[in-house]
């Protein structure tokens, strides 16, 4: 008695091209809003650093 064995599917190298293009395009997007995150954090930390007084000088 012969057992049929189906084949694997192996993604094709387009699907495989996209799959890696998607993961790229998410690791991009949250390393983004990490440095933008950071960026912020620093601002708020000087200007915070700074105090009050310094909106009150004369320009």
């Amino acid at each position: 008695m012969a057992v049929m064995v189906e084949p694997t599917k192996t993604p094709a190298p387009r699907d495989e091209e996209a799959e890696f293009a998607a993961r790229r395009r998410k690791r991009s997007i949250a390393l983004g809003l990490a440095l933008g995150a950071l960026v912020i954090i620093f601002y708020v930390l000087t200007i915070v650093k700074l105090g009050p007084a310094v909106f009150d000088r004369a320009l």
